[in-house]
């Protein structure tokens, strides 16, 4: 993880390009509910009736994330996935194939979600586009069990790096250094999301990926309450540039990292 952004206006219309909104299908999605209401405290709520099985995750009453069943013939990895903000999702969808991405649903009214589609760059990696309608996305930020920062783990940043910039306008701001292979993706100057090339370093079994992190007020319990909910620690809490930060899965599988920000 690298620079993570201000707190913007969370009632604010997104930037095109900037994460708006995170994601979560799983097969169990009343166990996966007690999972994360132990952990971030959160609460839950139906809908939108478009997206199927639904729910929103809600902290102090303001929707976090979002959370759907997945069909019962439907075997699909179970995955945390962003969504980025567009103004014109067909338009987005469109230069998301022309640049050799796939789109692999939509683009779909979802109610008061907005317009969305669901895609993958050509690395494989999954991430959504979401056109605001009444609802803006994540409406609460900067508190312990929100989104803070995306990061794409992928082989190397350089093609990749230059199809996010194609597909949203992002800025790239590359890391000064021989031995770290990262890219860091801005929007009007503020820092948004980062791609970081992992080499030979990526896990196999799950190639390249969005990792999403949320916030924490101490690492060191959260990852101790993820074991004992039933989830798994796959790195354990070290300090970096941004915090102390753990890489931990749900009992379903779905992978996320938790930091804990500087004092």
């Amino acid at each position: 993880m690298t620079e993570a952004p201000e707190p913007a206006d969370p009632h604010a219309r997104r930037a095109p390009g900037t994460p708006c909104w995170v994601s979560l299908m799983v097969h169990r999605l009343q166990a996966t509910e007690a999972f994360y209401g132990e952990l971030f405290g959160w609460e839950f709520e139906p809908g939108p009736q478009q997206l199927g099985p639904f729910v929103r995750a809600l902290l102090d009453g303001r929707e976090v994330a979002g959370m759907g069943q997945l069909p019962p013939d439907r075997r699909l990895p179970v995955a945390w996935t962003p969504y980025f903000a567009s103004d014109d999702v067909d338009r987005t969808a469109h230069t998301v194939r022309v640049c050799g991405g796939t789109v692999a649903v939509g683009p779909l009214d979802a109610g008061q979600a907005g317009r969305m589609a669901l895609a993958s760059d050509p690395s494989g990696a999954v991430f959504g586009v979401c056109q605001a309608s009444a609802h803006v996305g994540t409406a609460v930020s900067g508190l312990p069990g929100t989104p803070v920062w995306d990061e794409l783990l992928t082989y190397e940043t350089l093609s990749v790096a230059k199809f996010y910039e194609t597909v949203f306008g992002y800025e790239e701001e590359p890391a000064v250094s021989a031995d770290r292979d990262y890219v860091t993706l801005r929007v009007d100057g503020r820092p948004v999301a980062g791609i970081h090339g992992l080499g030979h370093g990526l896990p196999r079994d799950q190639g390249a990926h969005w990792l999403t992190y949320f916030q924490v007020a101490d690492v060191g319990e959260t990852v101790r309450q993820v074991a004992g909910l039933g989830g798994r620690v796959l790195r354990p809490a070290g300090d970096g540039a941004r915090g102390r930060a753990a890489t931990v899965a749900d009992p379903e599988g779905a992978v996320f990292s938790v930091v804990q920000r500087p004092s």
